[in-house]
C-alpha cells in the first residue's frame, strides 16, 4: 500500500505545527536587544506589505526554523512575526537568519 500524496502536504503541516508548539513550550522566544539591533545607529525600514520568509528563531536554547513575515529591518536585523498555534509571536533576529521565500 502506498502513501497518499493528496494528503501528504496537510499531514506535514500538522506535524510541523505540533513540533513548533512543543518547542515553544520549552523556553521563551529569544529576541535581539536594542543594542544588537542598532536602533540608535541604523535606519529602520517598515514594509506596509510584509514579506514571507523562513527565519531561524530560538525558544530558550533550542533553534527552530519558522515560516514568518518580515515586517521591518535594519542593515543588521529583521523584525519578524509568526504563528504558533493561535498565538502571534514577534522577535528581532539577525538578518542572516532570514531567507526570503517565494509566494505559492
Amino acid at each position: 500500500m502506498g502513501t497518499s500524496r493528496r494528503y501528504a502536504a496537510a499531514v506535514d503541516r500538522q506535524m510541523d505545527a505540533r513540533i513548533l508548539r512543543r518547542l515553544a513550550e520549552g523556553g521563551p522566544l529569544q529576541s535581539l536587544s536594542r543594542e544588537e539591533i542598532g536602533l540608535d545607529r541604523y535606519p529602520v525600514t517598515i514594509d506596509p506589505h510584509p514579506r514571507r520568509a523562513d527565519a531561524w528563531v530560538r525558544f530558550g536554547s533550542t533553534p527552530a526554523l519558522v515560516d514568518a513575515e518580515v515586517c521591518r529591518w535594519t542593515d543588521r536585523a529583521c523584525a519578524i512575526r509568526f504563528r504558533v498555534g493561535d498565538h502571534e509571536l514577534r522577535a528581532w533576529v539577525w538578518a542572516s537568519a532570514v531567507t526570503p521565500t517565494t509566494p505559492e
